[in-house]
Formats: structure tokens, sequence, C-alpha cells
């Protein structure tokens, strides 16, 4: 039987396909809003831009430089210059549309909800992410399983983002967890990984979309890996 008692999970690139369901709802908008009309060439381009993009500025935004209000405008208005789009009112209406679409699409890694409702009767569930408080809520609902887990703990909440200790403490007292107890699962070498081993935690990465982490406690590359694990 397994020691541990409370499984945190990351949400985006672990659970929730992340970039399944954002380049998904861009090529919607490209269509939708005849972004060719605009001169972006394919859909394809305007995902490629975006996500380098969006890469930097989230990086900026987690280092406390911009706020979220900042970065979601800024991310679609540097994305469209790229390519010598100007209408002041395009990355606003992008922005708009992006955040009321993207949470609200379902798709899950593979063998993802069969896992959860698998371990849910076993160990209290929990998430710890970086993302935006209201946004990862969405996507929690909206796939299915936001009722699985006990606490939901998001660095806008904590006041800290993965992989500093201070949301890892803060999630584990969320839990009343010790940190023996407790096992991360997540896919970000850095803010899960480090952060999980820095809070004392055992850690596994799911390197599904990276290579595996070799300072991690475990490494899968399919949710199913945890299985001989945990149940």
């Amino acid at each position: 039987m397994s020691r541990y008692k409370h499984i945190f999970f990351d949400l985006d690139h672990t659970l929730w396909d992340f970039t399944a369901n954002s380049r998904a709802t861009l090529t919607e908008l490209y269509h939708e809003l005849e972004l060719d009309v605009e001169g972006i060439p394919s859909a394809h381009e305007l995902i490629t831009a975006y996500e380098e993009v969006n890469r930097d500025l989230w990086g900026q935004y987690e280092q406390g430089h911009i706020p979220k209000e900042v970065m979601r405008v800024l991310r679609f208005r540097t994305t469209l210059r790229r390519f010598g789009v100007t209408r002041r009112s395009l990355p606003e209406t992008m922005s708009y549309e992006y955040l009321e679409r993207c949470p609200r699409r379902t798709v899950l890694f593979p063998g993802v909800a069969e896992l959860l409702h698998d371990l849910r009767p076993l160990y209290h569930l929990h998430i710890i992410t970086n993302g935006f408080d209201e946004v990862q809520r969405v996507k929690l609902k909206s796939s299915g399983i936001d009722e699985l887990f006990r606490e939901v703990v998001t660095s806008e909440r904590a006041g800290a983002s993965k992989p500093s200790p201070v949301i890892f403490a803060h999630a584990q007292r969320r839990a009343g967890a010790l940190a023996e107890e407790s096992l991360m699962v997540g896919d970000n070498v850095l803010s899960d990984m480090l952060g999980a081993r820095q809070a004392g935690w055992d850690h596994v990465h799911f390197a599904a979309e990276t290579a595996p982490d070799p300072a991690a406690t475990y490494r899968v590359q399919h949710m199913d890996e945890l299985r001989p694990l945990l149940l």
C-alpha cells in the first residue's frame, strides 16, 4: 500500500491538455475573425507566434514584473504586431474571446479522468497551479473533474508561484498534510519538480511533452504508469 495520503497535481500540461485546447481555440479565432485578411498567413503561424510571446510574458508575470491584466492583452497585441496588424480593438477582442472559450474546452491527457476516479476513494487529491484562480476553476468544472479535488491552490490565492516554498507550504497547510505523506505530480522541471524537492515532497515528473527529469523521485510519460505506484 502506498505511504502517500495526499496527491497534489499540477493542472496545465499535466491533467488538462493546455496545448491542444489553446491551439484549438486560436485556430477557431483565426477563422472567425478572418485574420487572413489582416495579413496573418495561417492559423499555424498565428499559434507559433502566440506561444513564443505568451511564454515570455508569462515568465514576466510569474516574476512579478507585469500584472495579469496587462499580460492578457499584451500577449495578443505583441503577437499581432509581429504580422504588422495594428487595429486597436483586435487584441482586446482576441483576449476576451480566448479567455471565454479556451478554459471551457475539455481535452484532458489520455487516462487522466479514469485514473483520478480510481484514486479518489484512496487518497486526498488536490490541485496546485500557477494559473489564474477563476480560469483554472472553469477548466476543472468544464472537464468534469472539479469535484474530485479537495483543495485547489492557485498562485493567485497563495500570493506566490511555484517553485516558491510559499505556495507549497500554503498548499500543505490547506490540505492538512505532512511532507512525507505528500506526492506532487507535474510536468514542469522547475516549478513542479524543484518546488516539490524544496518542500520535501516526493514528486512524479509527467514527461509527456518534455525530457524526463533525472532528479525526480519517479518519471512517467502516461498517466496509467502511476497505477502500479498508487493502486
